[in-house]
């Protein structure tokens, strides 16, 4: 392989491992995000029978991913990483381009909420990506590795532990990372504003009307004379304008009345219990959110239950946990956005968020003091700390790795001088 042949192969296994690598991660974790999005696919595409497989499915695409990424920067499994690379694009590219032309969900998804990107951009970027794609399954055999098979294997089975950990982890507490409009520290108002000269919608609307027989369309500068009989009016979206981060945030009461503006102004501590589907959460786990009712109700705290429930299924599930707090109502991906967990907790005072938590890490209201805020802020400089912690593992494993694909191509230029 001659050098130019060398630095393409190179800046290929860079560019096209670090896609696959961030795509994985940022899928991983956040596991339910990515069976969000799949199921959206699927009812877009009236395929909602598929949706109980939104999950493995989910699971096993951001492993295949992840484990593919670490293979070809690393060099390991040369010829069955640039294989997986050239299906996963080989699938992919033309249910882009599909996606691209029908547009049923406006975000692809790809990078989870890390990156958004329209499907056309999803369709050009996987365009871009095929051509070293296909130039590394094209060479797949003359990618040789200094590494035992053993080695290869042990680094590619390290990658699925690490990326289903996170998953795990994610899963049974929140996301080690938070790409979505509601983390920590977020002033709701400011994620709802609409900057000056922002880019509005852009519709086009049609208007069917009725003569002997015939439905024609016509526009709103064409309309027909009076022997026409109106039919109906079609409102088609032609450009998507700006749209701020959070949007849809209502919470409705038992009339109907919008409270978001009481809840974000309120400057007392706002306990927010979110289940957005009341029949899908576990019945025990609301011991633990009967106790923090407790707290709430001695220190004088509020609680709004939110979900998307109909009125009976709330009066069923009050009646088997003895919840005696409020139930609002609440749009379900907005819900689902906010927290992924069913049931999760947002602490929230005038407007900011300053705590979320998984049902499973709920503190008690032992574990609870006065000043919330104060031990809010404290725990999230423990968790800033923590993902501080796990950054530097990461880069430790990754100079790591990176040592141990440079050490043979060392040692044999060594060899050669001698």
């Amino acid at each position: 392989m001659n050098k130019l042949n060398l630095y393409f192969s190179w800046v290929s296994r860079l560019l096209v491992g670090s896609v696959f690598i961030y795509s994985g991660f940022v899928k991983g974790i956040d596991p339910l995000g990515s069976m969000y999005k799949l199921t959206d696919y699927f009812i877009a595409f009236n395929a909602n029978w598929a949706s109980g497989l939104a999950f493995a499915l989910g699971t096993v695409l951001f492993v295949a991913e992840f484990i593919i990424g670490v293979g070809i920067l690393l060099n390991l499994k040369p010829k069955q990483s640039a294989l997986g690379a050239f299906l996963l694009m080989s699938i992919f590219t033309p249910l882009t381009f599909i996606l691209a032309l029908t547009n049923p969900v406006h975000d692809c998804g790809c990078f989870g909420d890390a990156l958004i990107l329209t499907n056309w951009q999803t369709f050009w970027k996987n365009i871009l990506l095929t051509i070293p794609v296909v130039y590394l399954f094209a060479i797949r055999k003359k990618q040789p590795t200094k590494l035992h098979c053993y080695e290869q294997w042990i680094g590619i089975g390290a990658s699925a532990i690490f990326i289903l950990s996170i998953s795990w982890y994610a899963l049974n507490h929140l996301p080690l990372l938070d790409f979505r409009p509601y983390k920590i520290g977020t002033y709701i108002p400011d994620g709802m504003v609409y900057p000056e000269g922002a880019e509005a919608d852009v519709w086009e609307s049609k208007f069917v009307y009725s003569k002997d027989g015939i439905n024609k369309e016509f526009g709103l500068q064409n309309l027909p004379d009076s022997t026409w009989k109106f039919v109906e009016a079609k409102h088609l979206l032609i450009k998507k304008g700006y749209e701020p981060p959070i949007h849809d945030f209502t919470i409705s009461d038992s009339e109907g009345n919008d409270i978001a503006d009481q809840l974000l102004s309120s400057s007392n501590y706002n306990f927010l219990i979110i289940t957005y589907n009341l029949e899908k959460t576990q019945i025990e786990n609301f011991e633990k959110i009967n106790q923090l009712v407790d707290f709430c109700s001695v220190h004088g705290y509020t609680v709004y239950g939110l979900t998307a429930s109909t009125d009976e299924q709330i009066e069923k599930f009050k009646n088997e946990t003895g919840a005696v707090y409020e139930f609002y109502a609440t749009d379900e991906i907005t819900l689902k956005t906010m927290i992924r967990a069913n049931p999760g907790i947002i602490l929230i005072k005038e407007g900011t968020i300053i705590n979320k938590w998984n049902v499973n890490d709920l503190p008690s209201g032992k574990q609870l003091n006065e000043n919330l805020l104060q031990q809010s802020i404290s725990n999230y400089k423990k968790q800033a700390d923590k993902y501080y912690i796990y950054t530097l593992i990461l880069l430790s494993a990754l100079l790591i790795a990176i040592y141990l694909y440079l050490r043979p191509i060392v040692e044999q230029k060594r060899r050669r001088k001698f």
